[in-house]
């Protein structure tokens, strides 16, 4: 697949997963040439890094680059969140050109090296991050491949020359994670989702069961207490791990909130370690549980982990507290799926009790706003107020009869409103909320810095 190659092209360059291969290939000193259809922030940053990126979906430089280097046609990787309509696929299609899915070319990265892999609905930037930080500053290191901009290292892409383990997410959309063969993996949570794909819960979960089955035989799982019992595990060593539950084998004691923050101890069959982490919500501090076990399970000093752990300064739009002053709180985060978005209210109520929260979400895919329409609901009433916006598309055409008002008028709170993105400033405006939080995982993001100003003008003028 990459023998005697030093060409990609990358079609979605700027989207997460992507980008952090095309780092990758920008540090071995391939040429890198990529089609994005937003000139994102990834997508400059891997312009200043050297990547020739275009944003017009026409087929200029795929014919070129492929015309100029005869001797080699270039490799050539797509995401699946492109339509199969582009006209670039289709002209690829069109010359029978070699394509690779993103996951396809992850996989045969990590063939060469160890890897430690996290799955499930939930939690896998957040653990798989972490993870990879224990390991770049211990003895280990590692290279990762990382599903989210960790702020440490203002990078989704890790790379070390001394090592011989690999960090990635094992992704279940388009079952994505079959490409991988962990040598030590963690599972956090197999929720409903990615319907579209799988049609039923059944085939999600024989999903994650070959996922596991491909997990090398003698190697480490670490999965969810709740789910222990669902996936049939005997060629692998098991250990569990729960917040609460001391019947599993890693839990959490002596557990603390100091000042918005958590304070506790992680409880394992390895060791312990006392943490007061810089990042908070209950979900990461279930998350830290996660990360802790399984480095201390693959044999790494818990003074190591500790001081790793504690420096962790967090992900962009992961309970990503953005403002925090006397006048307003405003938190951004990727919560996409209804249990994403339970996890996040409480969190948020947890660390800042009863302070109203107003919370702006934009759905993302119309099959999952359908196919979880009711749970959206549940979980959006736990807001105090919601400020809603159209669904993002991404991948999918319309579907007849489901929109964001669908959301509305299930959601049980009197406080909710549905408005076109270009009011949603002056929506704010006119209400300046103590406590905000924007949700979602389209192009929601765009707006983060402009509500930023708009509070920090807004405390300033006081």
């Amino acid at each position: 697949m990459l023998e005697n190659k030093n060409i990609v092209y990358l079609i979605g360059i700027g989207g997460i997963g992507m980008s952090a291969l095309a780092r990758y290939f920008l540090l071995k000193n391939w040429m890198v040439y990529g089609y994005d259809a937003v000139c994102s922030q990834n997508a400059k940053m891997l312009e200043k890094l050297g990547a020739i990126i275009h944003y017009n979906e026409t087929t200029d430089m795929i014919q070129s680059i492929t015309e100029t280097n005869s001797t080699q046609s270039p490799l050539i990787i797509y995401t699946p969140a492109i339509a199969a309509s582009s006209p670039i696929l289709q002209w690829i299609k069109d010359k029978k050109l070699p394509i690779y899915k993103r996951s396809e070319v992850l996989g045969h990265i990590c063939s060469s090296l160890k890897t430690a892999a996290v799955a499930g609905t939930h939690g896998k930037t957040t653990i798989s991050s972490l993870i990879a930080h224990i390991l770049y500053n211990s003895e280990f290191s590692c290279t990762a491949f990382l599903g989210g901009i960790v702020k440490n290292y203002q990078s989704n892409f890790l790379y070390s020359e001394r090592n011989s383990w690999v960090v990635v997410e094992a992704d279940e959309y388009d079952r994505s994670f079959l490409q991988l063969t962990p040598e030590v993996s963690v599972i956090t949570s197999v929720d409903a989702d990615h319907l579209d794909i799988y049609k039923s819960y059944q085939s999600l979960k024989q999903a994650y069961q070959d996922y596991i089955n491909k997990i090398k035989t003698g190697g480490k799982l670490l999965i969810k207490k709740s789910l222990s019992s669902l996936f049939d595990t005997k060629h692998l060593q098991i250990a569990t791990y729960d917040l609460y539950d001391k019947s599993a084998d890693s839990y959490l004691k002596d557990v603390s909130i100091n000042n918005g923050y958590f304070v506790f101890t992680v409880s394992t069959p390895w060791g312990e370690i006392n943490l007061q982490p810089k990042i908070t919500g209950w979900y990461n501090v279930e998350n830290i549980l996660a990360a802790c076990s399984m480095a201390l399970w693959m044999g790494i000093d818990a003074r190591t982990i500790k001081k790793a752990v504690e420096s962790f300064e967090g992900i962009q739009r992961r309970f990503d507290i953005i403002v925090h002053n006397d006048r307003h709180i405003y938190i951004d985060d990727y919560a996409h799926h209804p249990e994403e978005i339970k996890a996040l209210i409480t969190s948020i109520r947890a660390v800042f009790g009863d302070i109203p929260i107003t919370g702006i979400f934009q759905p993302h895919l119309y099959s999952r706003t359908r196919d979880l329409a009711n749970e959206f609901a549940e979980a959006l009433s736990l807001l105090d107020e919601l400020c809603l916006l159209p669904i993002y598309p991404a991948r999918e055409l319309p579907i007849s009869g489901i929109d964001s008002s669908l959301l509305l008028n299930k959601v049980s709170i009197k406080n909710k409103e549905l408005i076109e993105p270009s009011q949603l400033l002056d929506w704010i405006k006119s209400r300046m909320p103590k406590l905000i939080v924007t949700m979602g995982a389209g192009n929601i993001d765009r707006w983060v810095e402009p509500i930023k100003n708009l509070l920090l003008k807004n405390e300033m003028a006081q």
